[in-house]
C-alpha cells in the first residue's frame, strides 16, 4: 500500500462511514507502532512510535528520538495499516447497522427464518441477523428454515461482535402494528387503539374508538365481510381476536371488554378502580373464559380489577359483609355503653335519685341505640330518613330501611322485628 494510497482510502472511510479522519490517523499509528515493537530489538523501557505525515502519507517510526530505519518497516507499515483499515471498515458498518435498527425500535420488520439455536430463531435481515428469542414466540406459531417471517423489533444492544437486534411476536404491540398496517385509518389517525391485551397464541383484546362520529371504530378494523381482522388472525396463527369499543363510561366499556358475557349488575369502586359484576348464573362462565383468560384480558383491557359473581354467589358475599359490619357495631356498641355506664358515690342514693334512674332505664329501653349493631352513625342516617324512633322502625318496610347505604335486607329484618319486640315489652311494663 503506497503513502498517497493510504490517505486516499482514510479520506474515503471518513466521507462514506462517517469516522473522523484524524481518529483513522491515530488508529493507524498506534498500530504499525505496536507491529514495529515486536519485531525491532530496542530497550523494554524505550518507547516505539510512529507518525503519518498527513500531507505525504508516509509513515514514519521512532525508537525514543532516533528514527529508525529497516527496510521491513515498509512491508509492516503496509500490512498493519490495512488491517486497521479493514477492521474501522467493519466497525464503521456495526455502528451503521446499530444506529438504523436503533431507529426502528418499536416498527414491524421482514425477514426469512435462517437457522434455529437453542429454541431461538435466527432471523435473515439481509445486512445482518436478528433474534427472535424462545420467550417473544408465540408457543402454537412453527416455521421452518426459508419461511418469510414478520416480528416487533424489540430492542437493539451494542455488542462486541455487532449489534443484537431482538424481535419479538408475542409482545402486545406486535398486534397492535399489526392492525396499524391493515387499517388505513387507524394510521391516519381517524380511529383510535385504546387499549391492548393479548394471551400470546390464544386470543387478544384490542379497544378502539373513533374520533370522526361517521366511522365506525369497529366496523373499520373488521373491515368487508371481516377481511382486515382475518388478514391479522392469519398472520398470528389462528389467534382470536376481540374488537371492543371504546367507552369513557367505564360500565360501557366493562360490558363491552367482557363480550359476549351479558352483565345484569356492576358495582363500582371508583377510588380503588375496583368493580363487582353480577351476571346470570348461566352466564358465569361465558364472563369467566377458558382458565379466567376472558376476565383476565378484560381487566387488563379496562385497567380495573373486576370481580365477577352469580346472583347467588353476590347474596352470599353481601350476608357475609352485613355479618361483619353488625359484629363492628356490636363491638362498638358495648364499648360505648361500658363507657357510659353509672358508677355510684355520694349522693346517688335516695328516692329522688332512683327515681330518676328508672326514668332514665325506661328511655333507654325505648331508644333506637338499644337495637342490635345500631350505632351513632347509622342512627344520624336512620334520623335523616325520618326513621329515628322505634315506632318509625318497626312500621317501616325492608326496602325503606335498604335504601340507607351499608343496610341490607337480613339486617333491615331483623331491625323491623327487634323494634317490635322492644314495642310489645314496653306496653307489657
Amino acid at each position: 500500500m503506497e503513502s498517497s494510497e493510504l490517505l486516499a482510502i482514510l479520506e474515503q472511510l471518513e466521507r462514506d462511514k462517517g469516522i473522523n479522519k484524524d481518529v483513522l490517523v491515530e488508529a493507524v499509528e498506534a498500530a504499525v507502532a505496536s507491529a514495529a515493537k515486536k519485531l525491532w530489538t530496542v530497550d523494554k523501557d524505550e518507547e516505539v512510535r510512529v507518525e503519518l505525515d498527513k500531507v505525504t502519507g508516509k509513515l514514519t517510526a521512532y525508537a525514543g528520538d532516533e528514527e529508525i530505519r529497516s527496510s521491513e518497516f515498509g512491508r509492516i507499515a503496509a500490512q498493519t495499516a490495512k488491517q486497521v483499515v479493514i477492521q474501522k471498515i467493519r466497525e464503521a458498518e456495526k455502528d451503521v447497522v446499530y444506529d438504523e435498527y436503533q431507529k426502528r425500535i418499536g416498527e414491524i420488520i421482514s425477514g426469512s427464518v435462517y437457522r434455529f439455536e437453542r429454541g431461538n430463531i435466527i432471523i435473515d435481515l439481509g445486512k445482518t441477523e436478528a433474534l427472535i428469542p424462545r420467550r417473544e414466540q408465540s408457543s402454537k406459531e412453527e416455521f421452518k428454515q426459508g419461511d418469510r417471517i414478520r416480528a416487533y423489533v424489540l430492542d437493539v444492544k451494542r455488542e462486541n461482535r455487532g449489534p443484537q437486534i431482538i424481535l419479538s411476536r408475542a409482545h402486545p404491540q406486535f398486534v397492535k402494528r399489526l392492525f396499524e398496517l391493515e387499517v388505513p385509518e387507524i394510521l391516519e389517525g381517524i380511529v383510535e387503539i385504546k387499549s391492548i391485551s393479548r394471551d400470546v397464541s390464544e386470543r387478544t383484546k384490542i379497544a378502539v374508538h373513533s374520533k370522526d362520529e361517521k366511522v365506525d371504530s369497529v366496523g373499520a378494523c373488521v373491515g368487508m365481510r371481516g377481511s382486515r381482522v382475518k388478514n391479522i388472525v392469519s398472520e398470528l396463527q389462528g389467534e382470536k381476536i376481540d374488537i371492543v369499543r371504546y367507552s369513557q363510561d367505564i360500565k360501557e366499556y366493562i360490558q363491552a371488554a367482557l363480550s359476549p358475557a351479558e352483565i345484569s349488575q356492576i358495582q363500582l369502586d371508583y377510588d380503588g378502580k375496583k368493580a363487582n359484576i353480577i351476571v346470570a348464573d348461566d352466564q358465569l362462565s361465558l364472563a369467566i373464559g377458558k382458565h379466567g383468560q376472558n376476565v383476565r384480558l378484560a381487566s387488563q383491557l379496562v385497567g380495573w380489577e373486576l370481580d365477577l359473581f352469580s346472583f347467588d354467589q353476590w347474596a352470599e358475599y353481601q350476608e357475609k359483609l352485613e355479618q361483619e359490619e353488625e359484629a363492628d357495631q356490636d363491638e362498638a356498641a358495648a364499648g360505648t355503653e361500658e363507657e357510659a355506664s353509672p358508677t355510684s358515690g355520694a349522693g346517688d342514693s335516695g328516692e329522688d335519685g332512683d327515681q330518676e334512674e328508672y326514668e332514665e332505664e325506661i328511655i333507654q329501653e325505648i331508644s333506637i341505640a338499644d337495637l342490635t349493631g345500631v350505632g351513632d352513625k347509622l342512627i344520624a342516617e336512620l334520623e335523616a330518613k325520618d326513621l329515628g324512633t322505634l315506632d318509625s322502625i318497626a312500621e317501616a318496610s325492608v326496602e325503606d330501611l335498604t335504601q340507607i347505604k351499608g343496610l341490607g335486607k337480613i339486617k333491615a329484618q331483623k331491625m323491623i322485628e327487634e323494634a317490635k319486640k322492644l314495642l310489645a315489652e314496653c306496653e307489657e311494663e
